[in-house]
């Protein structure tokens, strides 16, 4: 047997396996470079996954630089593309993945790339003008029509914001745009789409646009940090919403837009409602509204029942009040009746007789027992004869001034409608209606005209009045 590269019989050398070039390799690094050796360069694609992998690059080469979690919790300073560093390290070749790479110890900051430095310088230009003020920012539509989605066709992130706007709210149409997101041409793509969708966005009937693209390196998001893509997005007459790379990364891009979002499953969710939350929405306005409705029906159903018992109980009052009125006024008018008036008069005339009566037979007696049987009694005959007499007489006067009598000879009473007797023309007012009583009845009329009666003139003063039918 052989060993790997002694000579074969033939006289060439015999061919070496791929471990056995792999460890020439690597012990020739071991004796060329030193244990632990400096290199400056930029720091160039950047990623952590638990440990922090990165390039280091000049003008002319790039190598890989791993630098263990380990050392980077030891580290003050963290790399960050773009940024100029010296690092510590050491040389070693990855035979199972046949990668040479710088274990990186220490990082250490020695100025700005130069890809940072066009950053910053940019971003300050930007600044100046205003343009990441919050003031020259656009507000999102709530519930857009259409949206336009710029980025690449084949790229994970359009799948991320079809998807997401699909799941949260189907109703919205998408409107896709393929660009290149990275390249020489990518710069003059993504503006003109911009530029484009802008000047059609009536005719597309567009509500807003996103801008995005994946994670990468700088130099892949180097499009995103361009003034001409910068202005594009600026002068945007649509709302732009822009999720460029990874959550930590920051672009000019992202900056000058309406709206930043960290992933572009933020930006899909920005733009488009929640169609769980929606419904939720819905039915709590339904059941504020039904029970709005209960609320004023209810209110309204027992201001109506209130309103009814206070009307009832109101015109209960009125009509108590006004019956009461009526029975005043008309014991009031009872008590100044000529017939009650006379009764009254004719019960005091008979209680007077009755009283009269009771002292003359109380005198006639006392005198009887006091005069002498020899005082004649024809004397006490006479004075009885002279109080009947009188009294007969005192009738007689009484009766002359009774109401009902007059009115038996063919005379009438005329009164105003409460009952006070109408003594003179003077007091009937046109219109008024009276009330003319007779011997057998009574009768309303209605002042038509009023005038005063020549001496000599036929007629009373009823023909004053006309009677009312």
């Amino acid at each position: 047997m052989q060993r790997s590269g002694s000579t074969a019989p033939s006289g060439r050398p015999s061919p070496l396996t791929v471990s056995a070039l792999a460890a020439r390799i690597a012990e020739s690094l071991a004796e060329t470079f030193p244990r632990s050796l400096r290199v400056v360069g930029e720091v160039s694609s950047l990623s952590e996954r638990t440990h922090l992998y990165f390039d280091l690059k000049d003008e002319g080469a790039v190598i890989s630089c791993v630098m263990f979690a380990s050392a980077a919790r030891r580290s003050r300073f963290r790399p960050e593309s773009g940024r100029q560093v010296v690092v510590t390290g050491r040389v070693e070749f990855y035979a199972k993945g046949g990668r040479t790479s710088l274990i990186v110890e220490r990082v250490e900051p020695v100025g700005v790339g130069a890809d940072e430095q066009a950053f910053q310088e940019l971003y300050a230009q930007l600044k100046a003008l205003g343009w990441f003020e919050p003031g020259t920012k656009k507000p999102l539509p709530v519930f857009p029509r259409r949206v336009a989605v710029v980025t690449s066709a084949a790229g994970a992130a359009l799948q991320d914001v079809l998807d997401t706007m699909r799941r949260r709210c189907a109703a919205i149409d998408i409107a896709v745009v393929d660009v290149r997101v990275q390249g020489e041409r990518a710069v003059a793509d993504i503006a003109r789409a911009v530029r484009s969708l802008s000047e059609r966005r009536l005719g597309l009937g567009l509500d807003a646009v996103i801008v995005t693209r994946g994670g990468g390196s700088r130099e892949d998001l180097a499009a995103f940090n361009d003034r001409l893509v910068a202005e594009a997005i600026h002068a945007c007459e649509l709302p732009v919403v822009a999720a460029i790379g990874h959550e930590t990364d920051t672009t000019i891009a992202e900056l000058v837009a309406d709206e930043r979002a960290a992933t572009p499953t933020q930006a899909a969710m920005r733009l488009s409602p929640d169609r769980t939350a929606l419904l939720e929405q819905i039915d709590a306005a339904r059941r504020r509204l039904t029970g709005g409705m209960k609320r004023a029906l209810h209110g309204s159903g027992q201001r109506r029942t209130w309103a009814a018992r206070h009307l009832t109980v109101l015109q209960a009052h009125r009509v108590r009040d006004a019956v009461a009125r009526i029975e005043r006024a008309a014991a009031r008018l009872a008590a100044q009746h000529p017939a009650t008036a006379h009764a009254r008069r004719s019960e005091r005339l008979i209680a007077l007789r009755a009283r009269l009566v009771t002292l003359i037979r109380a005198r006639v007696g006392a005198g009887r027992a006091q005069v002498a049987p020899a005082v004649p009694q024809r004397a006490i005959a006479a004075r009885l004869e002279g109080a009947l007499r009188a009294l007969h007489a005192a009738q007689g006067r009484l009766a002359a001034v009774n109401p009902t009598a007059v009115l038996g000879r063919g005379f009438s009473i005329t009164t105003r409608p409460d009952g006070t007797i109408l003594r003179s023309a003077a007091q009937a007012v046109p219109g008024q209606t009276v009330v003319t009583r007779l011997a057998d009845g009574r009768f309303e009329s209605i002042v038509s005209e009023r005038g005063a009666m020549e001496e000599g003139q036929p007629g009373t003063p009823m023909d004053l009045f006309a009677p009312s039918g």
